[in-house]
C-alpha cells in the first residue's frame, strides 16, 4: 500500500475510535412538579 493511503487509513480509525470512545451517559434529572390546581366547582348560576 502507499504511504498516503496508510495514513489516511490509521486517521480514519482513529477518528472513528475517538468517536465512539467519547459517548457517555448523560445524567437523568426528575423535577417533581406541582400538583395542578383544580377548577372551581360550579356552585350556580351567578354569584
Amino acid at each position: 500500500m502507499s504511504q498516503t493511503l496508510k495514513l489516511v487509513a490509521v486517521l480514519g480509525v482513529t477518528a472513528f475510535l475517538a468517536a465512539c470512545a467519547g459517548k457517555q451517559a448523560d445524567d437523568v434529572v426528575i423535577i417533581e412538579q406541582e400538583p395542578i390546581s383544580q377548577e372551581p366547582a360550579f356552585t350556580g348560576k351567578y354569584k
